[in-house]
């Protein structure tokens, strides 16, 4: 629609609060008159939750993005391909909300339902498994306060620690994989590949670290 294309345009160039303004007009003119196109519904509440996160509104766009998800699983099933990019959407909104074990629990579930109906090699299975490794190498930063309950703050430190490094074992061979399929998919010049390799570096800079302690 005209709208849909006024929305994305301000969406492009970075002018949120118009681009929202515009899509959630279009939203509510499809739900009155176009109700039973589901399917246009949910991009256009898509593209609202976009805007939103671009105005920082995370909160507000992960409630929306769970929504979508959760209809989407309902009407197309949980391994069509729009499903799964709701998914990664979420692994998104999650990750900007520092729920970094909400990542790691979803993603590890929808990691091998996108393998098995996309392929290994296909971009939504490969974003999947950067929101997997980046929430466990973040994993780090979580204080001991979830683990201090019943137990003194040493053995408290002394089990973040061994949770610390299996996250990092986990996340070095999630993104040794990815670079080698991003490699392939992309080329080895590519910035998200060049990116991806200097956090494996990190990575095990921190499991040396870790072991050391």
């Amino acid at each position: 629609s005209g709208m849909g294309v006024l929305g994305n345009a301000f969406y492009t160039n970075q002018r949120s609060a118009e681009a929202l303004a515009v899509f959630e007009v279009n939203l509510a003119l499809r739900r009155r008159f176009f109700s039973q196109h589901e399917i246009t519904i949910l991009i256009t509440q898509t593209n609202i939750a976009g805007c939103l996160k671009q105005l920082g509104r995370l909160d507000e766009a992960h409630v929306l993005e769970r929504k979508i998800y959760a209809r989407r699983v309902a009407t197309l099933g949980a391994s069509n391909e729009r499903t799964l990019l709701s998914g990664s959407n979420l692994l998104i909104s999650l990750d900007k909300l520092r729920r970094y074990d909400e990542v790691t629990s979803f993603a590890r579930d929808l990691l091998p339902v996108a393998r098995q109906s996309l392929g290994a090699d296909h971009t939504i299975t490969l974003n999947i498994s950067q929101s997997l490794a980046a929430a466990l190498q973040s994993n780090p930063q979580r204080t001991c306060d979830d683990l201090r309950l019943n137990q003194t703050s040493r053995d408290a430190t002394r089990l973040l620690n061994l949770n610390t490094g299996k996250d990092l074992l986990e996340a070095e061979a999630v993104l040794d994989d990815l670079i080698q399929r991003r490699r392939r998919v992309f080329g080895p010049a590519h910035p998200t590949t060049l990116h991806i390799e200097q956090n494996l570096r990190v990575v095990r800079a921190s499991s040396l670290l870790n072991s050391a302690s």
